[in-house]
């Protein structure tokens, strides 16, 4: 069941050669994902992922701690490959998409953990609960352009939180002992980041007529 989430899902800069000091890069939907698995009947591991996922990464290279990440996931684009359970996932049961469309991450710190690693910490909000998460960062990768010219990066972002946490308390007792779905919810985002173009600096020399 999830990703932040969201995000992200995600991130700040490690000590990569050609940063600038200061940077904005944008999440690129159609090449990230959040990726979410929980234990099933106590025997098995569930998988799916959200596969819409939006944000904007303000990095500071000369203060890491004055970089800051705001991601948005769409709920309503679950995919666990199996319509009937995303339907339910969708429903009043677990994420109530029709009344909570977006899961929210915003972060509050950025600090390094060694090279090419970060943690985020900030607050994730999910069916209109929003509890304090951390995420663990590592890249990022070096810089690319691709084939438009756009430069671009990645990272891989993990978590864990309880869903139970954020009001998914649906479940049910097996008989054999222990529910049929953990409360327990592993996330993996997989982040691919484009860098915005600074704004264009206008300037006023001499009066306007």
């Amino acid at each position: 069941m999830l990703r932040c989430w969201m995000t992200a899902f995600v991130l700040v800069t490690a000590t990569v050669p050609g940063w600038a000091q200061v940077s904005t890069w944008e999440i690129d939907s159609a090449h990230s994902g959040v990726h979410f698995s929980v234990r099933h009947l106590m025997i098995a591991t569930v998988r799916g992922e959200f596969r819409k996922v939006t944000g904007t990464i303000n990095m500071d290279e000369k203060d890491i701690s004055k970089s800051n990440v705001e991601a948005v996931i769409d709920a309503s684009t679950i995919d666990t490959r199996e319509e009937r359970r995303d339907s339910d996932l969708r429903g009043t049961n677990f994420f109530d998409v029709a009344k909570y469309p977006t899961i929210t991450f915003k972060s509050k710190s950025v600090t390094r953990q060694g090279e090419g690693k970060l943690q985020v910490a900030g607050d994730l909000t999910l069916r209109g609960v929003t509890k304090p998460v951390i995420l663990d960062v590592e890249g990022l990768t070096n810089q690319v352009k691709d084939q438009r010219g756009n430069t671009k990066t990645g990272a891989l972002v993990t978590t864990k939180f309880n869903r139970s946490e954020f009001g998914l308390t649906w479940n049910r007792v097996i008989e054999t002992g222990g529910v049929a779905v953990s409360d327990e919810v592993a996330i993996v985002i997989d982040l691919e980041l484009v860098k915005k173009a600074p704004a264009a600096s206008t300037t006023s020399g001499g009066s306007s007529k």
